[in-house]
């Protein structure tokens, strides 16, 4: 792999503080500030008011510690005074223990309070980016860190939703009349295309060392808390109100919540998942070119890989995992380029995200595919996802993710980067899963 993913020099950052906990605000709410404004968020008045929570609950539980102490020395002492036969002191006592109840009550009470305002403080902060994420508003401010493949040189430039409907593959306005617009229908030999991608996927993600899964669907809300998607994407994702379920945005909240509350051995990291699932998300305001066709759709399938890794090792995973995606990519011979997000243009949750995009010949615009993120301890401080260091003391794991690959815009490329006279070539890696050589 070439370095200018900052490779070996990312590994020596793994430590620079991501779980955003309370301890990290309270000792350096600089470094917070700092690397937030990375993000143009300014977390300079949030933290003051999390710090403010803080020391009022840490005064209470001093407080609370305190009359435990002193409830503790007055019990030995009522005994005492039974023994002694002084009935008398001993009620006294006794009222004073049940003084210092009723305030340690009063102490709980704040206390739960204070903690439930600062947790809802706390998941506004989104994660702190890396060192090496480029400072910028949006999209147009991505670094372009790599490109491949071949342009093609198409006499013909028919856009896909066309081609869908010329070979009779995709049916858009019959998925209106089921479901809405974003709800495609495959008929044919799209269907059968769009089942040979997510078997070649898995199959692929398989040989590299991933478990395949299969996870459920839907997810409850504490499942989309731990990985970041509540309360951030909470208007993006469809909820199942009578049940209180979320139908899950991508597989990486069922795959990555398998390990919330779990304490791994060391020995068993890395984990590595893969899972299709069908994806559901509003994409609200989205409009105009970017919805035309398979651009942008409210049900989508999608090959997910995931790995929780050892913090000393996540950037090579990263690493690996950006090449394994690049190889899938380049196999199915459509022009690519890799880039990495600036601040602003970064998912909530990520501390370094690198973005795949595939050329699209007919609409003459780059395709988003796949996001291959490090959250480092973000997403495993939520999960409560800890391994056991070499000393068997609990520690924070590194989550990580990626789109191997989401299939709408892959297949919206082929049709269109594949197209001839006579018909859409297939992919030659796709042909042993699809039994075809064209559509036509």
């Amino acid at each position: 792999m070439d370095n200018y993913f900052f490779l070996t020099l990312a590994t020596n950052f793994h430590t620079h503080f991501t779980m955003l906990n309370i301890k990290l605000l309270r000792e350096n709410p600089s470094f917070v500030i700092e690397r937030l404004s990375v993000r143009n968020f300014d977390a300079a008045d949030i933290l003051e008011r999390i710090n403010g929570l803080d020391i009022k609950r840490r005064n209470r539980q001093t407080e609370s510690d305190s009359l435990l102490a002193s409830q503790n020395s007055l019990a030995r002492e009522i005994g005492l005074l039974m023994k002694e036969g002084k009935k008398d002191e001993a009620e006294i006592a006794k009222s004073k223990v049940s003084e210092l109840k009723e305030r340690s009550k009063s102490l709980e009470n704040e206390m739960e309070e204070c903690t439930r305002e600062l947790n809802d403080l706390l998941v506004l902060l989104p994660n702190t980016p890396h060192i090496s994420v480029p400072r910028g508003k949006c999209a147009e401010d991505n670094e372009v860190v790599r490109e491949g493949g071949k342009m093609p040189e198409l006499k013909f430039s028919v856009p896909h939703w066309e081609l869908a409907k010329k070979y009779d593959i995709i049916d858009f306005d019959l998925g209106v009349k089921l479901t809405g617009a974003g709800f495609p229908v495959y008929k044919g030999k799209g269907a059968r295309i769009q089942r040979a991608l997510i078997a070649w996927f898995l199959d692929k993600n398989c040989e590299a060392g991933y478990t395949e899964v299969m996870p459920p669907l839907m997810v409850n809300e504490a499942s989309g808390y731990g990985t970041g998607q509540l309360p951030d994407k909470g208007e993006q994702m469809y909820h199942v109100g009578l049940d209180n379920f979320y139908l899950i945005p991508t597989a990486e909240v069922p795959v990555t919540n398998i390990y919330r509350d779990v304490i791994l051995s060391a020995g068993e990291l890395p984990v590595k998942v893969t899972a299709y699932t069908p994806c559901f998300r509003r994409e609200a305001g989205s409009y105009g070119k970017d919805v035309r066709g398979l651009n942008r759709l409210h049900q989508f399938d999608k090959v997910e890989i995931v790995q929780i890794s050892h913090p000393d090792n996540s950037y090579n995973a990263l690493d690996e995992m950006v090449s394994h995606v690049e190889e899938l990519v380049k196999s199915l011979g459509l022009p690519y380029r890799i880039l990495r997000l600036c601040g602003g243009d970064m998912g909530f949750t990520s501390a370094l995200t690198y973005d795949f995009e595939v050329y699209s010949a007919a609409q003459q615009r780059w395709l988003e595919v796949s996001s291959v993120s490090n959250f480092e301890t973000f997403q495993a401080n939520r999960l409560k996802l800890r391994y056991k260091d070499e000393n068997g003391k609990p520690q924070l794991a590194h989550t990580l993710n990626g789109s191997s690959l989401a299939l709408p815009r892959i297949l919206a490329a082929i049709l269109e980067n594949y197209q001839t006279e006579s018909g859409i070539e297939v992919p030659e890696v796709l042909i042993p899963y699809t039994g075809f050589t064209h559509i036509d």
